[in-house]
This record gives C-alpha cells, structure tokens and sequence, in this order.
C-alpha cells in the first residue's frame, strides 16, 4: 500500500509535471489541441488544482485531453465545494467532453454523482498522509454507476453551464487580448526556461 504523497509524487513523474507538480510556476500551459496558451497560475487556480491532482490519483482518470474531460465531468458530479477556479475549470471540460466524446463524459458524471465526495472535501496535507485506499474509502470513491433520473436533469443543467463558460473561455482566450497575452507568455516561459 502507498500513501497518497508517494502516489502523487508518482503521478507527477510519470506526467512529467516536476517535483512540485508546477504548483510554483508562474504561468501553465492551458491546450487547445495541440496549442498551448500559457496563462498565469493564479492563487485561486493553485489552491484547486492540488485537489484535481489527487482526485486523477484517486480515480485512474488520465492527464491527457480525454481523461481531462472525464475528471471534469466526474469532479462536476462529486463535487468541488468551495473552489470557485475548479467549477469553473471543470465546466469547460465538461463541454469539450461533450464534443468529442459524450459517452464517457457521461459515464464519469455519473461515477461523481454515485462518489460520496471528492478529494476538495479533505484537508490536503492530512490527505497526502493517509494510504491511497483509505481515503478513497473516505471519500466513497467510484468511476462506476448507474444512472438515475436526477443525474440526467443534473447533467444537463451542468452542460448547458459547460457550453456557456466553455463558449465563454474560448472568446476569452482567442481574444486579440488573450493572444498579445499568449504571445508574451510563451516570451516569458522561453527567458525562464534554463538552457
């Protein structure tokens, strides 16, 4: 059995995210397909993005393009509590999950919806300190179940919201704003970058 801080330790290695997960970079790449668009790592963001990290750990969902859509989605269905920078986040994902692959999207709603909580309910640091299998215990952790009438109306609620913040986002970063911010971003990751 491994605590979750070797477990995350693990999961950023293999992601390739650096000791501290890129908790401490000042700007992360948000991508757009294959263009990154780098964005300030802002406080709000920091402080849910940890809780993200190890809701992946806890449910297996993967880091790349889908497996983001399916943690959205199941993040939207157990539940961000107060993170504000995590609902919104996680709706975006929820729309892109809807375009590209609907099923799952779906599917991980609902495993959230059947999950008592996600990991934004703990403490993180005692969270980091207990076995991997006794906070998923906690927290009634699953990526299975079956659906039920409330989960439809509630997912569509959730979509309907995707689609605006997702809408809303994409205006916001193809912006002639967010583009001299993107231009100047990737400017500032190149002279940060040690060669």
């Amino acid at each position: 059995m491994s605590t979750m801080r070797e477990a995350v330790t693990t999961y950023f290695r293999e992601n390739g995210f650096g000791d501290d997960g890129g908790y401490s970079a000042k700007w992360v790449d948000f991508k757009l397909g294959p263009i990154p668009f780098p964005l300030p790592n802002s406080e709000a963001r920091k402080k849910a993005v940890r809780f993200h990290d190890l809701n992946h750990v806890l449910t297996g969902y993967r880091t790349d393009f889908g497996g983001e859509c399916e943690i959205s989605a199941w993040e939207l269905g157990a539940g961000c509590e107060e993170y504000v920078a995590a609902w919104a986040l996680n709706l975006g994902g929820l729309a892109g999950g809807l375009w590209f692959q609907p099923l799952k999207t779906w599917r991980a709603f609902v495993a959230g919806r059947r999950s008592r909580h996600a990991a934004y309910a703990m403490n993180y640091e005692y969270a980091l300190g207990r076995e991997v299998q006794d906070v998923k215990d906690q927290l009634g952790i699953t990526t299975q179940g079956k659906a039920k009438v409330g989960d439809a109306v509630l997912f569509g609620l959730a979509s309907i919201g995707g689609v605006l913040v997702g809408g809303l986002m994409m205006v916001a970063l193809l912006s002639p704003i967010s583009l001299a911010m993107w231009w100047r971003g990737r400017k500032l990751q190149a002279e940060s970058t040690p060669a």
